[in-house]
């Protein structure tokens, strides 16, 4: 997969690692109908892909993102909101589904709907200096792109509140604090760090990844029973597995495990 720089998201693989650049720098990356398709478009290739194994999501230029592309709202609002946030929430849900990993790697300005963005990938790393802001209450417009839903979870519900109310800038460090991000690294390591992260993980058991994420994610709205079952469900196709089958072999072997994603 790849695109032309001219275009509003571009696509590059290496491996099993996919990169999606959202790219309108001199925009500082502000999501439009365009780009929103165009992330659509990708996550949807991204679906139907086995060989993915980690995705990567970050900016060019300036910012990861400052959020919704206030100048195409002027008009028409609601209809224009609709055009850009559909494709948006589509594209999240395909991320969620994917058994691939998928890393935020944020940078510059990271606020509205790229900070939104970024709490639904599954980690996030962060270059120090990179600002923050939920900004949604500044416009007048409450959260899209999945920020009520991931926001709380990640930070509990008082600072969600805090968060989303006072619309307060905070830095890469308070993210860390409050749990938005993973690791913060210095601006002239992000990209080297990022790809030592998506290395890790590609070379990982994609399957079982997979299982992982859907667990986790669906451990809020399940009972404990319910969920034992589907831990129970899970780990028994795992063992059905070519990177289990593997992972026992090294084991008793006593050598590195060599996954396949499959």
């Amino acid at each position: 997969m790849s695109s032309s720089p001219a275009h509003p998201l571009t696509v590059t693989q290496e491996g099993g690692i996919v990169t999606l650049t959202f790219n309108r720098p001199a925009a500082m990356n502000a999501l439009d109908v365009p780009t929103a398709d165009a992330f659509l478009a990708a996550c949807q290739a991204l679906a139907n892909d086995p060989l993915v194994r980690v995705v990567v999501l970050r900016g060019e230029g300036r910012a990861f993102g400052v959020g919704g592309d206030l100048a195409v709202l002027q008009h028409d609002a609601a209809n224009t909101a609709e055009a850009l946030i559909g494709p948006l929430h589509e594209a999240v849900l395909l991320l969620a589904a994917l058994n691939a990993p998928v890393i935020a790697s944020l940078h510059g300005v990271v606020a509205g709907g790229s900070l939104s963005l970024s709490m639904a990938c599954d980690l996030a790393i962060a270059a120090e200096g990179t600002r923050f802001n939920l900004a949604y209450a500044n416009v007048a417009a409450s959260c899209d792109v999945s920020g009520s839903w991931s926001l709380p979870r990640l930070v509990g519900l008082r600072q969600a509140m805090q968060i989303a109310l006072l619309c307060d800038t905070f830095d890469a460090t308070e993210a860390l604090r409050l749990g938005l991000i993973n690791r913060v690294v210095p601006a002239g390591q992000l990209h080297a760090e990022t790809q030592a992260l998506a290395l890790r993980l590609a070379q990982g058991p994609t399957l079982a990844y997979g299982r992982l994420k859907r667990l986790m994610r669906q451990s809020f709205e399940t009972d404990l029973s319910t969920q034992l079952d589907a831990e129970r469900t899970n780990f028994k196709a795992s063992t059905q597995t070519a990177d289990f089958k593997e992972a026992l072999d090294a084991f008793f072997t006593k050598r590195p495990a060599v996954f396949q994603g499959k």
